[in-house]
């Protein structure tokens, strides 16, 4: 395609990999970047990536992330990171009660943690106040976790200060990607926001997250809306103190927590499952709700689930209220594999960069790396397989992701679990 460091482009979406695109053109020279989110405010409170924490951890069942991941570490530990990084160490267990596949699934992440590099630190079970009935694991100190709300706003910051620009709320709202007509297929010439304006691109890259099939069509089922539930217990001052420098503590059959935050005292909580989808009847794709307050609630089932966590871990808050709940939606694949390609027949003109398979935050530092590779192969083609555009299959199931080896149970529909109205699409 031949972009040039001078070429208008467009990145639609102010989230992880949003941000970190900007953040890694602007450091190869690229001097007329563009971000559009739809938000009023950046971080986006529609971005997965806009929480108090994420997990940092270098073991995965494959290398190939396990390798990334490493390398993402040592820039999470670079000025602009640093501060938002927090190496508390990673807490990996099952309970008493968990199934075969999540016993399984441990005994894979640990052999991977073993080759992983090694940091020492004491033991953290003092800070457990529970019993643990049947617990097993093992601790990796070097990897921890990531407060993402506040890495995004640093992100931020350091592109406006290099000269990128933002168009927020209802002129940074992408209503549709324009296309003119070549020989052979089109290309894209820009983007038109809610507002009516038109704005001229030579590329347009898509990173919308859970939004991405709404904006790119013909990715049909492939990339789906998907969520997960969030949860925090609010804790006084001395329970804050109590707690610090917990490692991440996961179960893999219930859930897991992180250190509490200092400035909010909050504890945040996630339970383990197969997720939600909100599956539009007419296409069989599921999209994100359009609306943050059809998922600010705690499904009952997950609920109970923290609850036991909780009683487990951490007796004195199992019965505490639990506070900013809401539902968490990100851009899912059925191998959790991302996607980071041209869309076809767009002349090279658009960029999908999606499927973060809820494990893409950890490597934010370098996400913006995969575009810039991209942009910069000599023959257009995403040299990492696995990342190229996936076709839609006439046969797609409906449980995406149901097969993921780390992932427990199966998808829910939205409609089915709202506490009083349907899922809106």
């Amino acid at each position: 395609m031949g972009i040039s460091k001078s070429d208008p482009i467009i990145i639609v979406g102010g989230g992880a990999f949003g941000l970190s695109s900007a953040l890694h053109l602007t450091q190869k020279g690229y001097t007329n970047v563009s971000v559009f989110e739809k938000d009023d405010n950046i971080p986006p409170r529609f971005s997965a990536a806009n929480d108090l924490n994420k997990i940092v951890r270098a073991e995965y069942e494959d290398e190939f992330y396990t390798e990334l991941t490493i390398k993402a570490i040592d820039a999470w530990k670079t000025p602009l990171f640093a501060p938002h990084f927090h190496q508390v160490g990673f807490l990996h267990c099952v309970s008493g009660g968990a199934p075969e596949k999540a016993v399984a699934t441990l005994s894979r992440f640990r052999a991977s943690a073993e080759k992983a590099p090694k940091d020492e630190g004491p033991d953290p079970a003092w800070q457990l106040q529970g019993a643990l009935p049947g617990w097993s694991g093992y601790l990796n100190r070097f990897d921890g976790y990531a407060h993402s709300g506040n890495a995004l706003a640093g992100v931020y910051r350091a592109v406006q200060a290099a000269g990128v620009r933002f168009f927020l709320g209802e002129q940074g709202t992408v209503d549709e990607i324009t296309h003119v007509s070549t020989v052979n297929c089109r290309k894209a010439a820009g983007v038109r926001t809610k507002n009516g304006r038109f704005h001229p691109s030579a590329l347009v890259v898509v990173a919308v997250g859970a939004a991405a099939a709404r904006l790119v069509p013909e990715i049909g089922k492939e990339v789906v809306a998907k969520s997960w539930s969030v949860a925090h217990v609010h804790l006084t001052n001395d329970e804050t103190s109590a707690l610090r420098g917990i490692p991440v503590t996961y179960a893999r059959d219930l859930g897991f927590f992180f250190e509490p935050d200092p400035k909010t005292n909050l504890l945040k909580l996630c339970p383990m499952g197969g997720g939600y989808i909100n599956t539009d009847p007419k296409t069989g794709v599921s999209h994100a709700p359009l609306t943050l307050s059809e998922s600010a609630f705690l499904p009952e089932e997950d609920e109970k689930r923290l609850r036991r966590l909780l009683a487990q871990t951490l007796p004195s808050l199992a019965d505490r209220p639990f506070v900013k709940s809401s539902l968490c939606w990100f851009a899912d694949t059925d191998d959790s594999d991302f996607i980071v390609d041209y869309v076809p027949n767009t002349s090279e003109s658009i960029v999908l960069l999606s499927g973060d398979s809820g494990h893409a935050f950890k490597m934010f530092p370098i996400l913006g790396s995969f575009i810039t590779n991209l942009l910069e192969a000599p023959d257009n083609v995403q040299r990492i397989t696995r990342w190229r555009w996936k076709q839609p299959k006439a046969n797609a199931k409906d449980d995406w992701g149901g097969d993921v080896s780390w992932r427990i149970g199966q998808s829910k529909e939205l409609s089915a679990i709202l506490p009083s109205k349907a899922a809106k699409l």
